[in-house]
C-alpha cells in the first residue's frame, strides 16, 4: 500500500500561507499542521479557499507568501522532490474513454517508472484492490460509474506509494455506497502511515471520514480539531438533551427547570413524550441528571444529547458571507 508509519513530525506543515488573485485574498495567512497516519478534512463553502490551498500544496501554484513543507521537505523550494512523495487528486479528474482500467493505471505506473513490467502489473492489481475495484480490472473507463471513476483516479494517485495525499472533493457526486467505500479506502491508507488531506463542502461527510477537521471560510481558518471540538469552537451548536418519558411530563419539566446545569426546558414535542432542554453542564453533570430523573421515579424511555447538524453549521457560515459588508476579502 503506502508504506508503514511515516517519518517523525508533521506530514503537512503550513505557516502563514497567503494567496492573492489581484486584489482578492483567496487564502489569508493560515497555519495548519497535519500528522502522519491521519485522514484530515478541510471543509468550507464554495470560495472558502480550499482549492487554492491545495494547489499550493500540490506545487501547482506559487503563494503570495508563506511556508509549506510536506514530510519535512520545503514544497516551495524543492518541488520535484516533493512530487515524489505526494499524491494529488484534483476535483473531477478526467480519465480516457479509450483505455481499460488496468491500462489507465499501467500507463501511470510506467510514467512513475515503478520497476519491471511484472512489478508494475502487481502494483496496479494491488491499488485496484485497495479501492475495491479488482472486479473492474478489465472494464473500459467510459463504462465505469461516477463512484468507480473516482476510485480509479484514487488508485492512480496511490501507485507510487505517496507519503502525503491531497484529495480535492473526492466524494463529490458520489452515492452513499460509493462514499462509504471511499471512506474505507482512505482510512485504510492512513492506517498504513500516509497522511490524507481531503476537502469537501459537506461537513457531515468529512466528520464520518476524518479523525480531525479544519473549517475554512473566506480564506481563513474558523475552527480546527475533532468533530466535537469544531462544533463547540464555532459556537453554533447549542448543547441540548432530548428526554423521552412515558408519563408525568409536566412534573418532569418542572423538575428539570430547577436542576443546576439545565438552562431551560425548550419545548415539548407534539407527541407529548419528548422534552428538549438546553444544557450547560459537562458530561458528569449530564450523567447525574439522568440518575436524578430515575431517583425521582420518572420512567425515562430515552435520554440523549442532540446538536445542530453539520449542514446547519455550514448554512449559517454561508449566510454570514452574504450579509452586507461581509463579502470577499480584498487587499487594502
Amino acid at each position: 500500500m503506502t508504506g508503514k508509519a511515516g517519518p517523525q513530525g508533521a506530514a503537512i506543515e503550513i505557516r502563514d500561507l497567503r494567496v492573492d488573485y489581484g486584489d482578492f485574498v483567496a487564502v489569508s495567512d493560515i497555519s495548519l499542521s497535519v500528522p502522519f497516519g491521519e485522514v484530515y478534512g478541510l471543509v468550507g463553502p464554495n470560495g472558502a479557499g480550499k482549492t487554492s490551498t491545495f494547489k499550493v500544496l500540490a506545487t501547482l501554484m506559487e503563494p503570495t507568501y508563506g511556508e509549506v513543507s510536506l514530510a519535512g521537505i520545503d514544497a516551495l523550494e524543492n518541488k520535484e522532490e516533493v512530487r515524489c512523495i505526494l499524491g494529488y487528486m484534483p476535483d473531477l479528474a478526467p480519465v480516457p474513454s479509450d483505455l481499460k482500467a488496468w491500462e489507465f493505471l499501467e500507463f501511470y505506473a510506467d510514467a512513475y517508472a515503478l520497476g519491471s513490467s511484472k512489478e508494475r502489473s502487481e502494483r496496479v492489481a494491488e491499488c485496484l484492490e485497495i479501492v475495491s475495484l479488482s472486479g473492474e480490472h478489465n472494464s473500459w473507463c467510459n463504462q465505469l460509474s461516477r463512484g468507480q471513476t473516482q476510485r480509479l483516479v484514487l488508485a492512480k494517485t496511490l501507485l507510487h506509494r505517496p507519503q502525503v495525499m491531497i484529495l480535492d472533493e473526492p466524494a463529490s457526486g458520489l452515492d452513499p455506497l460509493s462514499r462509504r467505500e471511499l471512506r474505507h479506502s482512505l482510512q485504510a491508507i492512513a492506517r498504513e502511515g500516509a497522511s490524507v488531506l481531503v476537502s469537501s463542502h459537506i461537513l457531515s461527510e468529512l466528520a464520518e471520514m476524518c479523525s480531525s477537521l479544519c473549517v475554512m471560510n473566506q480564506g481563513k481558518i474558523m475552527a480546527a480539531g475533532t468533530a466535537t471540538e469544531v462544533r463547540r469552537e464555532l459556537g453554533r451548536s447549542e448543547r441540548k438533551l432530548a428526554i423521552v418519558v412515558l408519563d408525568r411530563h409536566e412534573e418532569t419539566a418542572s423538575w428539570l427547570e430547577g436542576e443546576e446545569g439545565v438552562l431551560e426546558v425548550a419545548e415539548f414535542k407534539s407527541n407529548g413524550q419528548q422534552i428538549i432542554v438546553s444544557f450547560a453542564g459537562d458530561d458528569t453533570q449530564q450523567a447525574a441528571l439522568l440518575t436524578g430523573l430515575v431517583q425521582q421515579g420518572i420512567a425515562v424511555k430515552a435520554f440523549e444529547e442532540t446538536s445542530s447538524s453539520f449542514e446547519e453549521i455550514l448554512v449559517g457560515i454561508a449566510e454570514d458571507n452574504r450579509k452586507p459588508g461581509e463579502g470577499a476579502t480584498r487587499v487594502h
